[in-house]
């Protein structure tokens, strides 16, 4: 019986070591826009283009931001805008009905 406690107790213990292991130093989490595009970058829609016929994902939105070297990146769904002032640090990617980039460009 006192052998069952005792193992009981070290798994007990070294599954809160393992927690704690996992606790250390490790990068900071990064928040979605942080790519490392350089900051204030002026958008190139050219890095941007192997996005157009793929899904207007979150990931999808961020690679080509960085791609393009833009500070920002935003998704427009097709057809008529309401327009914002020209930006040309900002990726627009416009997506059709379904959700797939159909075009990139700055602004």
């Amino acid at each position: 019986m006192r052998y069952f406690s005792c193992a009981g107790a070290l798994a007990g213990i070294l599954a809160l070591l393992a927690g704690c292991a996992q606790l250390g130093p490790s990068a900071p989490a990064r928040p979605l826009g942080a790519g490392t595009a350089p900051v204030g970058g002026n958008c190139d829609a050219q890095g941007a283009q192997w996005a157009v016929g793929k899904s207007g994902t979150a990931r999808v939105v961020e690679e080509a931001r960085v791609r393009a070297g833009a500070r920002m990146a935003r998704v427009v769904r097709q057809g008529p805008s309401a327009g914002q002032a020209f930006d040309a640090q900002r990726l627009s990617l416009e997506v059709d009905g379904s959700g797939k980039v159909i075009a990139a460009r700055c602004g």
